[in-house]
């Protein structure tokens, strides 16, 4: 073998033993990049630190200029070659890292890049590798999302891949929806909620005229009513009993009566009676039904009360639904209303009527009222806007506070009546702001034609709108003491 073949194989890489039947296939030419030009000047922090050696080709000739260089002298290329060319510099970053030319220096290298061995340029100091970056801290967690801890220490679990978190990444999952999808799915969302139409005023006189195109909706006074009617028709259960107390003349019975015909309206599933517990001739059932022929007399001797057809042919009733006990009417057949007849009618009347508003006497004293307030829930003090009128209803609270019924003074409302329409409006404010002083719900009841003595009571359609406002605004006041569990656990002042 010649040292043609030699000198092949060592450029080949070739270092097994020799065969002499064995031919390598002709090699291709490699491309070699011509050599980048070194650069201009040294950068700053440059020390040489030994003197370049020599080039084999530029030997100064004797007697020649030691600073014009020769021209190499050239090889002959049959000749052997004793070692291979140096591959030429390489410059520019290693594979994998990224090209910031913030990051370059005058060496045209970027940094962390170590060349191979044997091709550091002589006289160039080596650039330490970069220090790590810093660790930025935690991210606060985003609103609704679990705060996110220090990642686990130790080995990942089985089937995790390297490099990412254990199990779901919390970021790209969104929280679970709060409750069920049917319960997120709302009506009033999906469809336009729809404006009830005015039924007085002048935004009706505008739906009137457009044919209804054009609705303005329920003025904020009808708003507030419709709001009242719904807490009278509210949850009951068992009994509610309401008396009416107050000085003769100043209309107690037309209260009795007109806020027996509201709760009768507003709540027609249940049965309302206005009883008449007045001893000195009281006209509730005239009020109420004139042509009502039954009496406390005959309830309780009736001894074949099994239905509510029984009972009805025993009381009167209006146009509004409320039914009516009406007391002795007939100065000659005179008998007188005793305790233990009370008792034994409203037992029967018990059976049937949910509501029982009580027409109480002028008299605080009589055994009738007491026996009366012994089974009332809320009350009712009906006074005139006059100072007669309003001390009558003061001494009734004084007497209630005195008794020690704090919890059926508590449930009063004081009702300020104008039965004539004199009243002044400077003494209704002073005598509302007297009683509400005293933490008592005051309510002015303004005068109203068809409610005039006399006459009867029938839908509360035919009073004035100012005054069946008032009314139901007394009927709610009420209605907030309505029990709302078994009838056997409320509480009553027992004297």
């Amino acid at each position: 073998m010649s040292d043609r073949d030699d000198a092949l194989r060592r450029e080949l890489g070739w270092t097994g033993p020799e065969e002499t039947d064995y031919e390598p296939p002709p090699a291709e030419p490699a491309f070699t990049p011509p050599p980048a030009p070194p650069p201009s000047r040294p950068p700053v922090d440059f020390v040489p630190t030994q003197e370049l050696p020599q080039h084999e080709g530029l030997v100064p000739e004797q007697g020649a200029d030691a600073s014009s260089p020769r021209e190499p002298e050239r090889q002959d290329p049959a000749a052997p070659s004793q070692t291979p060319p140096p591959p030429p510099p390489r410059y520019g970053p290693p594979p994998g890292l990224l090209r910031d030319p913030s990051q370059r220096h005058d060496t045209g290298q970027f940094p962390g890049h170590q060349p191979p061995w044997g091709q550091q340029q002589h006289g160039w100091s080596q650039q330490p590798p970069p220090p790590p970056p810093p660790q930025q801290p935690p991210r606060p967690p985003r609103p609704g999302m679990p705060p996110q801890g220090p990642p686990p220490q130790g080995p990942p679990p089985q089937g995790a891949w390297p490099g990412q978190p254990y199990g779901p990444d919390p970021r790209s999952a969104p929280p679970p929806p709060p409750g069920s999808y049917a319960d997120r799915i709302r009506a009033g969302d999906l469809v336009p909620a729809k404006r009830t139409p005015p039924s007085r005023g002048w935004r009706l006189a505008v739906f009137r005229a457009t044919f209804g195109l054009v609705n303005l909706g329920q003025s904020p006074e009808e708003i507030q009513e419709a709001e009242m009617e719904a807490r009278i028709r509210g949850v009951l259960r068992g009994h509610f009993k309401i008396g009416v107390m107050g000085k003769g003349g100043v209309g107690k019975t037309t209260v009795s009566a007109s806020i027996g015909s509201v709760f009768a309206e507003l709540r027609q599933d249940d049965r309302v009676v206005a009883i008449d517990a007045d001893t000195a001739f009281g006209k509730l059932g005239s009020r109420v039904d004139p042509k009502a022929i039954g009496s406390y007399w005959e309830l309780a001797a009736d001894q074949h009360l099994e239905t509510f057809a029984d009972v009805r042919s025993r009381v009167g009733n209006n146009a509004a639904g409320l039914f009516v006990l009406a007391g002795e009417g007939s100065p000659a057949r005179r008998r007188v209303l005793d305790p233990a007849i009370y008792r034994e009618a409203t037992a029967r009347l018990d059976r049937y009527f949910t509501i029982s508003i009580v027409d109480c006497s002028s008299t605080m004293d009589t055994p009738v009222t007491q026996e009366v307030l012994r089974d009332l829930d809320a009350m009712i003090v009906v006074s005139s806007p006059w100072v007669d009128g309003a001390a009558a209803a003061g001494q009734t609270l004084d007497w209630l506070a005195s008794r020690n019924l704090t919890t059926l003074l508590q449930r009063t409302v004081v009702v300020l009546n104008d039965s004539d329409g004199h009243a002044d409006k400077r003494t209704r404010g002073i005598l509302a702001q007297q009683f509400a002083g005293q933490g008592q719900k005051v309510v002015e009841v303004p005068f109203d034609g068809h409610l005039r003595p006399g006459g009867v009571i029938g839908r509360t359609a035919e009073m004035a709108p100012a005054t069946r406002r008032k009314f139901i605004e007394i009927a709610a006041a009420l209605s907030e003491y309505f029990p709302t569990s078994d009838d056997r656990d409320r509480g009553r002042d027992r004297f």
